[in-house]
């Protein structure tokens, strides 16, 4: 037996448990070989994990419903117990068209920001799109919701996931481990996403059937990505060869997100980013999306956006900085060329001679 806890957040507790907790004895009786209890603002659920989960979808399912029509009646509880899970869901999100799904733990997950926004309603309408922004304005956790959404709605059969792995400052060859053990840290964004929003056993059940997959860049060579939703993030680490080759696994049934941040390249000095050539190549190709993501839509800690300022501002600076030391550099590098001139006896500060006049005829023409 395992136990699972569920927060209500950003709620009234009367209108969601019900006169003297109703709705969860109602939901308790349905399921007689488990435990829910209330207390305060928490739900525990205690039981085997195929049943946990279960009620686990339906809790969140209630939620939902709370939070688009304010109050949980025993009728209400009753049509849920009566559905499949994913026909309460459905009904739910066909209710809520500003909601993209509710998570794991209940919580409602949707756009926070206009651009985030703009970046759903992008995706919707192309098969292709491009989306660029700093850290922390929610593109990795948007696409994946986008991409569990997708699923749960049956529009595609399977999830694909993937980033190049690049090293920031340290080796894969000093971490510990076998290869999936170096991988996996540069993927746990990914995974944290998909743990928000999807029940630890369904999630582990997706996994094992290949339903939704998480892998290196590497791992895509030679596939055809078809029905399904791909995710490719953190592509401005992708060199040019590789974007191309992920760009071209594209299936004629796929949805395809391409994420990415100009500030955090973490390449090799001297080789281009991907992203930054394929967004130069493909700019006239039509039916591509593209979406910036700026400061304003961090949606982390408030210190973020300010770093995120700070650290823009300072790139200006210093490009401008550099292109005054270029200018600068251009400069004495003329001036050296001429004194060299001068050395070699080739240039003289002598003016130039004057070219002779020529004689003025004064007659007059007859």
């Amino acid at each position: 037996m395992v136990e699972k806890i569920i927060t209500l957040e950003n709620m009234s507790l009367v209108d969601f448990l019900g006169p003297d907790n109703q709705n969860i004895r109602q939901l308790a009786a349905a399921f007689p070989g488990s435990k829910i209890i209330s207390r305060g603002n928490e739900i525990k659920i205690q039981g085997q994990p195929a049943v946990i989960s279960r009620i686990n979808d339906l809790l969140s399912s209630l939620i939902e419903h709370y939070h688009q029509y304010g109050q949980i009646t025993d009728k209400t509880v009753n049509q849920y117990l009566s559905a499949t899970s994913e026909e309460a869901e459905g009904r739910v999100l066909a209710a809520s068209p500003d909601v993209l799904l509710f998570g794991a733990k209940g919580g409602v997950i949707k756009a926070k920001t206009p651009n985030q926004q703009k970046l759903i309603d992008t995706v919707m309408a192309h098969d292709l799109t491009f989306t660029l922004g700093p850290a922390g304005t929610g593109k990795t956790y948007i696409s994946v919701a986008l991409a569990v959404r997708a699923l749960k709605n049956k529009e595609v059969k399977k999830i694909i996931i993937s980033r190049p792995v690049v090293e920031a400052g340290e080796s894969l060859g000093f971490l510990p481990g076998d290869m999936k053990e170096k991988v996996d840290p540069y993927l746990r964004p990914i995974y944290d996403a998909l743990e928000d929003m999807i029940p630890a056993e369904k999630l582990k059940f997706y996994q094992e059937n290949k339903i939704i997959e998480i892998a290196p860049l590497a791992y895509m060579r030679g596939r055809t990505l078809n029905n399904a939703f791909v995710l490719l993030d953190e592509a401005q680490n992708t060199t040019p060869s590789q974007l191309k080759m992920f760009l071209t696994r594209m299936g004629p049934t796929a949805k395809v997100m391409v994420n990415g941040d100009r500030s955090q390249i973490d390449l090799p000095t001297r080789q281009k980013s991907g992203l930054m050539q394929a967004l130069d190549i493909l700019k006239n190709v039509q039916g591509i999306g593209y979406v910036e993501m700026t400061s304003e839509d961090v949606v982390r800690h408030r210190l973020v956006k300010e770093i995120v300022e700070a650290y823009d501002k300072f790139d200006n600076e210093e490009q401008m900085r550099q292109g005054q030391q270029s200018a600068a550099n251009g400069q004495r590098r003329d001036e050296r060329h001429e004194r060299r001139l001068r050395e070699q006896g080739l240039l003289t500060d002598a003016p130039a001679a004057e070219e002779p006049e020529l004689p003025v005829n004064h007659e007059q023409a007859m």
